[in-house]
């Protein structure tokens, strides 16, 4: 099993503080119990002398009992094991002991005559003593057992101690090293996110700084994957839908050309019947029936055939005020149960485009706002020219988008109306496209269905492939 970043790091610190609290403790403890035993063996052979230089007159008069009191009073010592005063005349003059656990040590000391100055000297006692006044010997024996117990002592408390820091040190060790790890392992949490294909996922920046840049440049990785992939998938959808615009171009081509002549004859046809039909005959209505059939399928193979057959615009300078007042002109005359609330500037307006593209894409969103309206109630008509852009918005008393259908609602040949070819919105989108602006559908505040049409006024496209002149939706 591979251990991780964190794992390793509290592992490598634990042993390194460890390690190094145990070795400060043991040369510590050894320092210690060396300064500590020298400074006891010290204080016995002070204890040593202190006992020789007192012991000097017991010696000299052989008084065992005044020795032996001496020897009392230093056994009361709690490590003294035993004295003994030794005279090089008598022998052993005093000699006192008690049961004390090692280990023991014995530690001797002489015991001289001090030198008498001449003129103080009551008596001579040389006779008494060796060539250099050496008169006798003490010892003392004693044990180490209570200062080696306290070392030990001394040195278990060290050691936990030691254990107890590097324990602590351990704890803020994780803290510190989990503050490190925790944002990397979020990163590498999001980062198999987004191989899965969740590029919306993004890391909270962190508190320490350089995981934060590291936070702050993955995040901005991911917009930028996010960005191209949107890039990349406008991309294909604009490829495969001229694709399949080019594909029902050729078919719409096709199957126009292969009615329409048909279409042509039975249109003949019914005129030279409707000539042999007298006015007296019963059957004039289901004549009438037929031709209205024949003109909705002559009209649906025109919109096919424009469609097939995009128009090239030609751009030149011309009144959009104008150019929208006729349009509302014409369709108040054909649709006299119609309202319509126009605002639009009395000043012209002038732009530089195609009159005839533009007037048909603009006449489509209005005949979808009749439509909606079912040839009657109120169509608004709001114009603003601006220094850069016409402006109009178009808003009917319909029954507005369903949200299903607003991002549907300018493909072509989608349609919600039974009779629509869903080419009318289709052709105008491409035809305001070509000329630099834009088209919108929303829903009204008040109610229906809302378009708003921008177009440069001075801007001229240099192509256009457009889709021809489908009326609706």
């Amino acid at each position: 099993m591979r251990l991780g970043i964190h794992a390793r790091l509290v592992l490598a610190a634990l042993l390194l503080l460890s390690a190094t609290a145990f070795a400060i403790g043991f040369m510590g403890t050894a320092i210690f119990r060396d300064f500590s035993l020298q400074r006891f063996h010290d204080r016995m052979n002070f204890l040593a002398r202190y006992l020789s230089l007192n012991s000097e007159l017991g010696i000299l008069i052989d008084e065992p009992d005044m020795l032996t009191n001496l020897a009392d009073n230093l056994l009361s010592e709690k490590d003294v094991a035993s004295v003994r005063i030794i005279s090089n005349r008598s022998g052993i003059l005093a000699e006192k002991s008690k049961e004390i656990s090692g280990p023991l040590h014995e530690i001797e000391m002489p015991v001289y005559i001090k030198a008498l100055q001449e003129d103080n000297r009551p008596f001579d006692l040389r006779g008494t003593s060796g060539e250099n006044g050496l008169i006798g010997s003490v010892s003392i024996t004693y044990s180490t057992s209570g200062i080696n117990q306290t070392l030990n002592n001394i040195r278990h408390l060290f050691l936990w101690v030691s254990a107890a820091l590097a324990l602590i040190c351990v704890v803020l060790f994780f803290y510190i090293s989990r503050s490190i790890v925790s944002p990397l392992k979020r990163l590498s949490d999001a980062a198999r996110k987004v191989g899965d294909g969740d590029l919306h996922i993004r890391v909270s920046p962190d508190a320490i700084p350089e995981t934060r840049e590291v936070g702050v440049a993955f995040n901005s990785m991911l917009d930028s994957i996010e960005k191209n992939r949107r890039v990349i998938e406008n991309a294909h959808m604009q490829m495969a839908r001229q694709h399949i615009l080019a594909e029902m171009g050729k078919f719409s081509l096709m199957v126009a050309h292969e009615v329409k002549n048909p279409l042509g004859i039975m249109k003949s046809t019914l005129d030279v019947l409707k000539k042999r039909i007298s006015p007296e005959n019963k059957t004039d209505y289901l004549v009438a029936y037929i031709e209205e059939e024949i003109t909705e399928l002559n009209k649906l193979i025109e919109d096919f055939l424009t469609f097939a057959q995009p128009a090239v615009p030609r751009f030149q300078a011309m009144d959009a005020n104008r150019m929208l007042w006729e349009l509302i002109e014409r369709l108040e005359s054909l649709h006299t149960q119609l309202n319509f609330d126009a605002a639009i500037p009395e000043d012209p307006c002038d732009i530089y485009a195609d009159r005839s593209l533009c007037s048909r894409a603009i006449f489509n969103i209005l005949i979808n706002a009749v439509s909606a309206n079912n040839e009657t109630g109120t169509i608004t008509v709001i114009v603003e020219c601006g220094k850069e852009h016409w402006q109009v918005m178009i808003a009917d008393e319909g029954k507005g988008i369903a949200e299903k259908d607003m991002e549907k609602i300018f493909e072509p040949f989608y349609s919600t109306r039974a009779k629509g070819t869903g080419l009318g919105l289709t052709f105008a989108q491409q035809v305001i496209k070509a000329h630099g602006g834009a088209v919108h559908a929303d829903n009204y505040i008040k109610g229906g269905a809302v378009f708003n049409v921008e177009i440069p006024r001075y801007q001229m496209n240099q192509g256009f492939a457009g889709i021809g002149a489908g009326s609706g939706e």
